[in-house]
């Protein structure tokens, strides 16, 4: 759908409110909420959401780390326009047909940061800096350390998720899982196959779809887990090449340059492309995108700002990175996975998809922040890294009676692409994909 437009004297809203996934209220009672200001009343929105609204002067932002939202004060003769969009490149096109496109510097621009309210006052020149207020404040460490209750509550909260998205959509349209075998994206297939059964609906409608290209192992993992099941038959496997492998084309969709996420979101834009041609009319996918960051499974010695204690000892770090009132937050881009999440955002909105992420939504990310991790680690990296296909084993176990098989992690796009291709297709050094997003506005 094309984007709906509302503009006011100094405000201009891009976003596209059909993109939201609000599950317990309409669109104007969620409005309602964020114009509140209140934290407490922002909360009772369930869902994935994106929601701009005005009050006088005053406008206020909150999303869930589902829905991207980025913004950018332009001055004009008789005073401020604040224009909020999804994209960066959204709010250049719109400058340019005002005239106004010289002001524009895409480090000029900011994110809304997942899980507060932002509230701008757009009063004129200087502008103030907006004041964000938290409205998710899920409580660490709450959970007692038993992992079969664990692993019950976590995957019941991702399962509750997925029937109430069941309930939003139309019941005889197709789903697609981005598939790789891993515990993520193994995880919602099960959770999607077994809710299907108990409603009694068609689990004709899911297929599991994974990319392989040049003999990529993901596609020998993927059918080994389905297989293990019996359900081999959901299994597409959609071969892809080198020359499908772009990622200038993927730092122009998700309007960023950090390595890892230009990585896999170059193989998923891919795999998207892949099955837009191949089904002209499908809308729906689902990903396992998050599970990595509740069950804060990322090896902690790749970056070495970080050690086991401060992910474990700071809540929502993988999610949030350090935080809006800390000196290495991004104004541009935010931190952690509400940056990060553009990856699959962008890339299933490239070629038209619906998207859906079960594990960033607020009421499962309450129930990972509130596992005892340092109490069943002991402070040690492998059982910390060992202890997500235990807890997502149990759970699914617990939830739909099914046995998962639950193999050794590794990155998607390291599972996608096979042999030697890997380091051709992309540059080891993060600062060729940088000097290439800042080119685009040169």
């Amino acid at each position: 759908m094309p984007n709906v437009v509302q503009k006011l004297e100094d405000f201009v809203n891009l976003s596209d409110p059909d993109k939201n996934q609000i599950f317990n209220m309409t669109l104007q009672e969620a409005e309602e909420r964020v114009s509140s200001g209140k934290p407490e009343e922002i909360r009772k929105i369930d869902g994935n959401f994106a929601i701009v609204t005005k009050r006088g002067k005053q406008v206020y932002m909150a999303r869930s780390i589902g829905r991207p939202l980025r913004y950018f004060m332009a001055k004009q003769v008789a005073g401020p326009l604040l224009i909020v969009a999804d994209r960066i490149d959204e709010i250049y096109q719109y400058l340019k047909t005002l005239g106004l496109h010289h002001q524009f510097r895409p480090d000029y621009t900011r994110m809304v940061p997942a899980h507060y309210v932002t509230r701008l006052d757009v009063v004129g020149c200087p502008d103030p800096n907006p004041e964000h207020k938290r409205f998710f404040t899920p409580e660490m460490n709450r959970l007692e350390p038993d992992l079969d209750k664990i692993g019950e509550a976590y995957v019941s909260a991702m399962a509750d998720e997925c029937s109430k998205w069941l309930d939003s959509i139309p019941k005889e349209e197709p789903i697609g899982v981005l598939f790789s075998g891993g515990i993520d994206s193994g995880s919602v297939f099960l959770v999607l196959y077994d809710l299907l059964l108990r409603r009694g609906e068609s689990p004709a409608r899911l297929k599991a779809f994974t990319l392989s290209v040049n003999g990529g192992s993901d596609a020998d993992q993927a059918h080994r887990f389905l297989d293990s099941l019996g359900l081999s038959m959901f299994l597409e496997v959609v071969e892809g090449s080198p020359e499908d492998l772009d990622y200038k084309e993927t730092i122009r969709v998700i309007e960023d340059y950090k390595q890892r996420d230009v990585e896999a979101a170059t193989v998923t834009l891919a795999l998207c492309k892949k099955i837009r041609e191949r089904y002209p009319n499908w809308t729906y996918l689902v990903d396992g995108d998050g599970g990595d960051e509740n069950l804060k499974a990322y090896p902690i010695e790749e970056n070495p700002e970080l050690t086991i204690r401060s992910v474990l000892g700071n809540p929502l770090l993988y999610h949030e990175g350090w935080g809006v009132d800390k000196i290495k937050h991004s104004l541009t881009y935010s931190g952690g996975q509400s940056r990060g999440h553009v990856r699959t955002y962008a890339t299933a909105n490239r070629y038209q998809f619906l998207g859906f992420s079960p594990y960033t939504l607020p009421n499962v990310i309450e129930i990972s922040e509130g596992i005892p991790f340092v109490h069943l680690t002991n402070w040690k990296h492998e059982e910390l890294y060992a202890l997500k296909g235990d807890v997502v084993q149990r759970g699914i176990r617990a939830v739909t009676g099914l046995e998962m098989p639950v193999y050794q992690k590794r990155r998607m796009q390291h599972g996608t692409v096979g042999g030697n291709l890997f380091h051709k297709v992309f540059p080891k050094d993060e600062f060729v994909y940088r000097n290439y997003y800042n080119s685009l506005y040169r």
